[in-house]
């Protein structure tokens, strides 16, 4: 498998402002020394090594990755404005068909399907994939006047509804995906993708909770022994406690989650709108606590960051 990271920002696009620009031009001028600008190279070397939460960033768009199976069938997850950026810069699958599993339908998860250049043309088909039974509709809304003005009509004759049962498996290429409904307001669904003795999990949008540990035969199909788990971080814990029921996880409830399940590595993800890259560097660094203090080496904490590549 190999999975990119399009979009991992939670509830709305969120781009660098301005000021957060300035704020990493000062960080990276506080660091700086004669020596590293004597030359291109040693410019080079002095920006890479700076901390990445200076030289790079999270990014803002919403969810939406796309996973690479071993015979090159694509599936997507999510179609968040990430999708747009992913639709100008990756290639098109060979067999021309994309597989699309929706974890729900809140707007930062599909308004990137309308500016997703592949969806107009005709040659490419999608395979639309959810437990909701009502997914046309729900796509279909989004894009009639006077919110869009291209109806969903012009495009969905190249889209296929499918809709699945949790625990029951799907079957693309050599794969298998798995669903699980989740905790969040209007329900979610998280997905693992087992492919060649490996698992990779995409759980976004869920309010971790004691039925979620619950060692169900489901749920261990899902999440047991993951080799990667991209997971909704969302808020540190003193936030998650004044947003109860707003749908979303604190970073070490998805340690806990993770570490219960054995999961190997784990990938911070949904983050807070409001957060910046500094903000969300101070929290991995506490996660890589965390993670250490209850389950040592057995848990490797990243954070995932638009552009990110991975191989599994």
């Amino acid at each position: 498998m190999n999975i990119y990271f399009w979009g991992v920002r939670g509830s709305i696009p969120t781009p660098l402002s301005s000021q957060q620009v300035r704020g990493k031009l000062m960080a990276a001028l506080q660091r700086i020394r004669p020596e590293d600008i004597e030359s291109d190279e040693s410019k080079e070397k002095f920006i890479s090594s700076l901390p990445w939460w200076i030289s790079g960033t999270v990014g803002g768009n919403t969810p939406c990755i796309e996973l690479t199976l071993s015979g090159g069938e694509k599936i997507i997850f999510d179609a968040g404005s990430g999708m747009r950026v992913m639709g100008k810069f990756s290639d098109l699958p060979a067999d021309r068909h994309y597989h699309l599993f929706m974890s729900h339908f809140h707007w930062d998860h599909i308004q990137g399907l309308p500016f997703f250049d592949s969806a107009y043309n005709p040659s490419v088909i999608f395979e639309v994939y959810s437990p909701f039974p009502d997914v046309r509709e729900y796509l279909a809304k989004q894009m009639r006047a006077p919110f869009y003005p291209v109806d969903f009509s012009a495009i969905e004759k190249h889209f296929n509804f499918h809709v699945i049962e949790p625990g029951k498996p799907v079957s693309i290429g050599s794969a298998e995906i798995i669903c699980t409904k989740m905790s969040h307001p209007g329900d979610s669904y998280s997905y693992a993708v087992c492919e060649n003795g490996k698992k990779f999990v995409y759980a976004t949008d869920i309010e971790l909770g004691s039925k979620d540990f619950a060692q169900t035969a489901e749920r261990s199909l899902v999440f047991e022994d993951a080799d990667i788990i991209l997971i909704d971080s969302q808020y540190t814990v003193e936030e998650a406690l004044r947003k109860e029921n707003w749908g979303h996880s604190a970073f070490c409830y998805a340690i806990d989650f993770a570490s219960s399940w054995k999961i190997k590595r784990l990938f911070m993800f949904h983050h807070e709108p409001t957060y910046d890259d500094r903000k969300l560097n101070t929290i991995l660094e506490s996660a890589r606590w965390y993670a250490n203090y209850i389950s040592g080496d057995s848990l490797k904490i990243d954070i995932a960051c638009e552009g990110e590549v991975l191989d599994l």
